[in-house]
């Protein structure tokens, strides 16, 4: 869901498919929309989400992570918590289409970015950088600001479909991102760091299939790529945590690493204590803003299965 490579042709309206009708409704609303105050438009996407949870859009899942994920709430503390996860997905989903056509100053004002600064270091060693994030906040315009202030960036995605996600999936190409297609992505990101580029990941979505690895998660495995530590394994390049929390009205670019790979010469052992270290990372982010978090996501879907293939396609050294 999140954040465009030169060997990666741009997405094509088949990417997204959406009959010229909806899409036209969407764009008609979005057009009324932009046009608004931004208070007013924070107002309607507390509206909706408010609408959302009222309709039971996912609640039931919504209300079952968070009674997992923290037991000494009471369920009256978990609904104030997943109402409020409502209005700030709404948000961010319209901040997803909106932002992109902010002007350049008026995006950077939104954006407290002080930390930027550690990622531009990174890359004067000449080996690129990953970027693991969440859906936390507003990632959307995470990577719309990083692009505008000049990072290289690339994000793996996955696909998205309907008429909402294709004005989505349209943002992000007028940002300026390059989207690595999540399937077969990392011969697609050793090549941008071979670039000297940066290569972002979410790392907060449930994944199936053989390459799966299962760490730990609010206290269960959950099904996680290995992708960031295989990519940073077989690169050099260092790995990052940058999230984008909502706080006092603004966003806030928090970067925190580098996150080594540990070397005691076992691969996969080094791969999983790697991606458990970053999805700790996470969970703590997460824990510091619960309401901010995409509580609606399956995230413990895909049950624990068989020994992992972490070299994903790639032949092991």
């Amino acid at each position: 869901m999140l954040l465009l490579g030169l060997d990666v042709p741009p997405p094509s309206a088949a990417d997204v498919p959406a009959s010229p009708l909806a899409r036209a409704a969407v764009r008609l609303a979005l057009a009324g929309l932009r046009r608004m105050p931004e208070a007013t438009r924070t107002a309607v996407a507390g509206a909706m989400g408010r609408l959302a949870f009222a309709l039971g859009i996912r609640r039931r899942v919504t209300l079952d992570n968070l009674a997992a994920a923290f037991p000494a709430w009471s369920a009256l503390e978990r609904r104030a918590v997943a109402r409020r996860t409502y209005g700030n997905m709404a948000r961010a989903a319209l901040e997803a289409v909106l932002g992109a056509r902010q002007p350049p100053a008026d995006l950077g004002a939104s954006v407290v970015s002080d930390e930027l600064r550690t990622i531009d270091r990174a890359l004067t060693a000449g080996r690129g950088a990953l970027v693991v994030t969440a859906h936390l906040g507003s990632w959307e315009v995470l990577g719309a600001e990083l692009t505008r202030r000049g990072v290289p960036l690339h994000a793996v995605v996955r696909p998205l479909s309907g008429a909402f996600n294709a004005e989505v999936v349209a943002a992000r190409v007028r940002s300026g991102l390059r989207l690595i297609p999540a399937r077969g992505a990392l011969p697609a990101a050793l090549a941008a760091l071979r670039r000297n580029e940066v290569v972002t990941v979410l790392l907060d979505q449930a994944v199936g299939g053989r390459h799966a690895l299962f760490v730990p998660f609010f206290g269960r495995p959950a099904a996680t790529t290995p992708l960031v530590s295989v990519a940073a394994l077989r690169s050099g390049a260092p790995v990052f945590l940058a999230l984008a929390p909502r706080e006092e009205g603004r966003l806030r670019l928090r970067v925190e690493g580098p996150f080594p790979v540990p070397s005691t010469g076992n691969w996969r052992q080094d791969v999983w204590t790697h991606t458990a270290e970053l999805t700790a990372a996470l969970e703590r982010a997460i824990r510091e803003h619960p309401d901010q978090w995409l509580w609606l996501h399956r995230r413990w879907k895909v049950p624990p299965g068989a020994a992992p293939d972490v070299t994903m396609g790639v032949p092991e050294r």
